[in-house]
């Protein structure tokens, strides 16, 4: 995994677009607080250590109480994900998540879409899990292949997809109509909700459909994870049917 460290350099990589998996920061140092609170802004995990961690982690480097590990994953644009499928000669299937905080939920997902032959994931840059260490071992090799696009705004690209006759469909607990009883054959764009909140407002409202997944338990919602996975499976059902 690869490092940054030093006060400077950290704050750089805080401020930049990369995906930061964890920040390391010497105890008692108040210095850096201003950093530490930073991080916690864009929610990033920071962790508490001793000198000798820090050292240990930098090969005895001059590290200013700080250090930092990040991603080397590299993003998609989202006509990277339009252009794959259209080099498939395959209608688009994409899934939107709207949110998703969980690393499980997300590396779980990113599973699921590679083995049903999703042709790409959009996330948002900010209140969104990133693609981690952990989503990595979660997604157990899938995010070599699996093409994940970040987006400044989820219902911005929501609309420029429709523009291309992509069809988006949100899934929500009260929707209108059962994911079943629907056809879902064509270019698709499947709207997963946040773990707790479901999917967010204007999200919502720039959907073409809201589906629910029908349930008979005394529990009316899912996992995230298994939410994507089950409608992910009908849309490819459906297809090859």
């Amino acid at each position: 995994m690869p490092i940054v460290y030093g006060r400077n350099p950290v704050k750089e990589l805080i401020c930049s677009d990369k995906t930061i998996n964890k920040i390391f920061i010497q105890k008692g140092i108040r210095e850096l607080s201003e950093l530490k609170k930073l991080a916690l802004d864009k929610r990033i995990v920071v962790v508490d250590a001793d000198k000798n961690k820090l050292d240990k982690l930098t090969d005895k480097g001059v590290h200013q109480g700080i250090v930092a590990a990040f991603t080397e994953y590299n993003y998609y644009d989202v006509e990277d994900i339009l252009e794959y499928a259209k080099e498939r000669g395959e209608p688009p299937f994409i899934l939107i998540l709207d949110k998703i905080e969980d690393p499980h939920n997300l590396g779980a997902i990113i599973r699921t879409a590679e083995c049903m032959g999703v042709h790409g994931i959009i996330i948002a840059k900010r209140n969104s899990c990133q693609i981690t260490d952990v989503v990595e071992k979660v997604a157990c090799g899938a995010c070599s292949y699996m093409r994940v696009a970040r987006v400044s705004n989820i219902t911005e690209s929501i609309k420029k997809l429709k523009s291309k006759g992509v069809w988006i469909y949100g899934l929500d607990m009260n929707g209108k109509s059962k994911i079943y009883d629907y056809d879902l054959k064509g270019s698709i764009g499947l709207v997963v909700g946040n773990e707790g909140d479901g999917i967010s407002r204007l999200v919502k409202e720039n959907c073409d459909e809201i589906l629910e997944i029908p349930m008979k338990g005394n529990i009316n919602s899912l996992n995230a994870s298994v939410s994507a996975g089950m409608a992910v499976y009908e849309v490819i059902r459906q297809h090859k049917r």
